[in-house]
């Protein structure tokens, strides 16, 4: 009697060997125009509280389904801030991915750096369809796995981003990343990042938010006239990065207007509106904004789960 195969189980070791920005970031700007397109099955995400504990303990655990092209996937992921004092990932998942022409199980994989790439791959393609290719400064607010995995990312599309200025509420964690990042920098760029204030930090061509902040820390007076805002954290509806004269001054770009006006809390809580989805603007480039700040806020989406899963997959098959 023949059944379905079991999935292939990949574990994060073999994940990091086979996927790649060079790999990832073009795939996603392709599923992120299909997205926009209406080519992508994809509910919303169901979240629960874990009932866990109080305040940061107190987890989440939610399910990601998507269909897209000649794959399914389901992405389950929880997210528990309180883990890093314990030295535990905060963000930890698990992909599986399906054929789509006979709901065959392809692969169980583990979502961690599944979920932190497709992430700075997200940034880095709204980056690149947002920003002037002349761009040199990139400002940083935040110090943990977003902000390195984003460097990489965003250094992949815009090399030229040579002036980093990394902000974070503990100033070690600043200085040990800038330390980091110069440490694997060519020697003619050493010192090129730096820990600063947060007023310096903002007033970079390109500004990047990566912070667990419930309340806005990220103020719009700062930004420079023609910065591009990337913000990828404070997830919830309720939590705040950014402050409302941000949030109206500024051309706000969704990678799914539907999840970010339903999730983000600097959407609903500063009664900002979703102006256009970056698909669209990936689809018809005239859609770009220019002269005017411009904000891409993104919650992540099951289709760059999915993207990620596929590109792994077929490279280990």
């Amino acid at each position: 009697m023949t059944g379905v195969p079991a999935p292939l189980y990949i574990p994060e070791s073999e994940i990091r060997e086979s996927l790649t920005y060079a790999a990832l970031i073009p795939a996603i700007r392709e599923a992120l125009i299909d997205l926009s397109a209406g080519r992508v099955v994809q509910p919303p995400r169901t979240i629960l509280r874990t009932g866990s504990g109080d305040g940061i303990r107190n987890g989440w655990f939610a399910v990601m389904p998507v269909i897209a092209g000649d794959f399914m996937a389901v992405k389950t992921v929880t997210f528990y801030p309180a883990n890093s004092e314990h030295g535990l990932h905060t963000h930890m998942a698990v992909v599986e991915l399906l054929r789509r022409s006979t709901g065959e199980p392809l692969a169980l994989m583990d979502g961690r750096l599944i979920t932190e790439m497709r992430t700075a791959a997200v940034s880095a393609v709204a980056l690149d369809a947002l920003a002037a290719k002349t761009v040199t400064s990139l400002g940083i607010l935040g110090s943990g796995v977003q902000a390195r995995s984003h460097l990489a990312a965003l250094r992949h599309v815009r090399p030229g981003l040579k002036d980093i200025r990394i902000w974070s509420r503990t100033h070690e964690n600043a200085l040990a990343l800038a330390d980091e990042v110069n440490a694997g920098t060519k020697v003619a760029d050493r010192g090129a990042a730096r820990s600063v204030p947060i007023e310096e930090a903002a007033s970079a061509d390109v500004v990047l938010t990566a912070t667990s902040s419930p309340v806005p820390v990220l103020e719009g007076r700062w930004l420079s006239p023609q910065a591009v805002v990337l913000a990828v954290g404070a997830t919830g509806s309720s939590l705040r990065e950014l402050d409302d004269v941000l949030m109206h001054t500024c051309f706000v770009v969704a990678e799914s207007r539907d999840a970010v006006e339903r999730e983000s809390g600097d959407v609903r809580l500063s009664g900002a509106k979703v102006q256009a989805e970056i698909g669209e603007i990936l689809a018809n480039p005239a859609r770009r904004p220019h002269d005017q700040k411009i904000l891409f806020k993104s919650v992540g989406l099951a289709i760059e789960d999915l993207t990620a899963a596929r590109i792994v997959w077929q490279a280990l098959g």
